[in-house]
């Protein structure tokens, strides 16, 4: 199937951040499964032609190429809505919303410009259903087998962060540090750096415990009270809810322990205590951390058992098979 990738190819649009979600995850996961995909980087050529023309450019292309989808990972304002509904004249249109838990408003206006969209919220397509959007579609995160997966390398880290700043992030990491625990974290605004891809797969297969923390803003009090910075972005942050990342998802692909926080509807992809770990508290995530170093064989299982339930049920490739049926398109 010819498919036209309308996302940004660098991270955030910047090509000094190394490649993006989209590019890794959709565009060769799709390139994986034999399609023919045209990627559309609308940032870089925003960047070089400014917005009207790069709306032009999208239309033209696909009158050119006539694909039997057109497929967006949107980022803020770069589309006019008057693009994408000409654009429905040539190929089915289809959206990603990988934020819509918390960035409501913009998902629901933007949902209303295309064929389908979809929702990594659990209960998003009745959410969107009583708005009379009845096209939406729950994707959740999912896991690219041929970027992700196990090495069993040896164990260099007991405990490892691979994800950006964060001052709540930051707080959990010097917690567990002033307890005795040796914690390796990097990404972007870490002091230890940004690693790419390979070296995050390594860190992954080389770590005894790999911490998924979230980053929506906490009101607990010892956090405010121990960071100024963090209770300004407590009250300036829009996220009020935890969500299902991609990170679930990659983690367990590599055949790694996670540790995960609890977000709703976790259990109906992973078994927690079986498939993957998870605090529920600063507190608790202590508790966890200690148990599971402590524990090989209780750690190993989890991770085992993880791997196997990723690979079987939520790789990108039975993603978009189930996406593809709903919106009646050939999956060949």
């Amino acid at each position: 199937m010819k498919i036209l990738l309308v996302c940004m190819q660098y991270d955030y649009g910047d090509r000094s951040r190394g490649y993006s979600y989209e590019h890794y995850n959709f565009y060769e996961s799709l390139r994986s499964l034999g399609h023919e995909v045209i990627l559309f980087d609308y940032m870089t050529e925003i960047q070089a032609l400014g917005k009207a023309e790069m709306n032009r450019k999208l239309l033209a292309m696909a009158e050119e190429i006539r694909p039997a989808l057109a497929m967006f990972s949107l980022y803020t304002d770069q589309f006019e809505p008057e693009t994408v509904q000409q654009l429905r004249e040539h190929t089915k249109t289809l959206c990603f919303f990988h934020d819509d838990t918390w960035r409501v408003e913009y998902s629901r206006f933007w949902a209303r410009q295309f064929d389908f969209f979809s929702t990594p919220d659990h209960y998003g397509e009745s959410k969107y259903q009583a708005l009379g959007l009845p096209n939406a579609i729950h994707f959740p995160f999912g896991c690219n087998e041929k970027l992700y997966f196990k090495t069993d390398a040896p164990k260099r880290y007991d405990v490892s962060f691979v994800g950006g700043w964060h001052p709540y992030r930051e707080w959990l990491v010097e917690r567990l540090r002033k307890a005795g625990f040796s914690v390796h974290a990097v990404g972007h605004r870490w002091p230890a750096g940004k690693v790419g891809h390979d070296e995050m797969v390594q860190v992954f297969n080389e770590s005894r415990i790999n911490l998924n923390m979230s980053n929506s803003a906490s009101w607990d009090a010892r956090f405010l009270m121990a960071s100024p910075r963090g209770l300004l972005n407590r009250i300036r942050s829009p996220k009020t809810v935890e969500q299902l990342k991609a990170r679930h998802f990659e983690i367990n692909g590599c055949g790694a322990f996670q540790l995960s926080y609890y977000v709703e509807g976790l259990e109906t992809y992973y078994e927690i205590g079986k498939e993957i770990g998870i605090y529920v508290d600063p507190d608790d995530l202590l508790a966890k951390v200690a148990l599971y170093l402590s524990n090989d064989t209780l750690r190993e299982s989890i991770a085992e058992a993880g791997h196997r339930r990723t690979l079987n049920d939520h790789t990108f490739g039975k993603r978009f098979a189930k996406v593809f049926q709903r919106m009646g398109l050939n999956n060949d």
